[in-house]
């Protein structure tokens, strides 16, 4: 008979597996592998997903990666900029090429109509050879080539055929820099990043967020088949089943802790992949947000926090104040170590200010 986890296995599980149940002595390349990537539209605020991760975290280190190209953020899963190791930008890219063709197109068709692909993307190269370039200046480039076209569908829809990207300054700590972009070919260079199959993909997702259903990690990667590709890997895996009855797929040799094994406190960055990467976030996020007041009318991806596992109140950094939102009432245990990492926290961000942690 299959085994059933309860929500608390998988919060553990995956919580282990994010590097949250305890920070791990791994550097930025290793981690950043670990966690198949970081999402990170917003240039900086991933260095406090590392922070809560990484013993010892050099902010300076991380960001002299991201100079050298040895970590890249480019568009990926959920057609979103990822933060990746170079070997991963290069075979997990042509695996959701489908996925953000989809939605770019989806959104600038009609700007781009009659347009050769093999005819833009020479054109972007061209445009972009030692030049890097926001996409508002490529697609006005662009338009010199195709005159009858919108020059801002030009511009996306080259990022979508032409793998481009977002190079530093932009994303290194303490410095700041226009979304420019480059060929992520011409970019990293030559990388040796073996074979690019969605086999290859669906490991490396349940090694850093499984157990997990398809759904999950279809949620993730926006790959479709996924149920075909879990079926021929099936006897190289473990199954169970979820309190609901869903089947979830699992690494035979992957952790998957006593549902007792502490949990503290962390602070989650906007984004924060832990999030994101499950069709079914329940299994830390028992929380309802539209009902914390984010939702259509209030835009605001928040700050999370965990508490026991659980997503248990949103942060905010103003200055040296650290305000902390919570969403049920908190312990005095809770409260002693919210206070102490959350002044760590504040060492990070806002080093040699007095700092205050405020618990509304």
């Amino acid at each position: 008979m299959t085994e059933t986890l309860s929500t608390r296995q998988l919060n553990r599980a995956t919580l282990e597996r994010q590097l949250l149940l305890r920070r791990t002595p791994m550097g930025t390349i290793e981690a950043l592998t670990r966690l198949a990537g970081m999402q990170a539209q917003e240039p900086l605020s991933w260095y406090v997903g590392l922070w809560s991760r990484v013993e010892d975290f050099r902010p300076d280190e991380a960001s002299e990666l991201l100079g050298d190209a040895a970590i890249v953020r480019v568009g990926l899963m959920r057609s979103t900029i990822h933060l990746v190791t170079a070997e991963d930008a290069a075979w997990l890219r042509p695996l959701v090429d489908p996925v953000i063709e989809r939605s770019t197109m989806g959104a600038f068709r009609r700007g781009v109509a009659g347009v050769d692909r093999d005819e833009l993307v020479a054109a972007a190269r061209a445009a972009l050879a030692g030049k890097p370039m926001l996409f508002a200046e490529l697609g006005r480039e662009l338009a010199k080539t195709f005159p009858d076209n919108d020059p801002a569908s030009l511009g996306y829809v080259a990022r979508a055929w032409l793998p481009l990207a977002q190079i530093p300054p932009r994303g290194q700590w303490g410095r700041k820099g226009r979304a420019l972009h480059l060929p992520l070919d011409d970019w990293l260079g030559d990388v040796k990043a073996g074979e690019s199959t969605p086999d290859r993909l669906l490991l490396r997702y349940l090694a850093a967020f499984g157990p997990a259903t398809v759904a999950d990690c279809r949620q993730w990667s926006g790959l479709t088949k996924l149920g075909e590709v879990a079926d021929r890997l099936r006897p190289q895996l473990i199954t169970f089943r979820d309190e609901q009855g869903r089947e979830l797929f699992d690494l035979p040799d992957a952790p998957r802790p006593d549902p007792d094994t502490p949990a503290p406190v962390r602070f989650l960055y906007d984004y924060d992949n832990l999030l994101l990467s499950h069709d079914d976030r329940s299994r830390v996020v028992d929380a309802d947000y539209e009902g914390q007041g984010f939702g259509y009318d209030n835009p605001e991806q928040p700050r999370s926090m965990l508490v026991d596992g659980f997503v248990a109140a949103t942060w905010k950094v103003t200055g040296n104040q650290l305000t902390i939102r919570p969403f049920r009432p908190l312990t005095a245990a809770d409260r002693d170590e919210i206070e102490a990492e959350g002044t760590a926290l504040l060492d990070f961000l806002a080093p040699g200010r007095a700092p205050e942690v405020v618990i509304d």
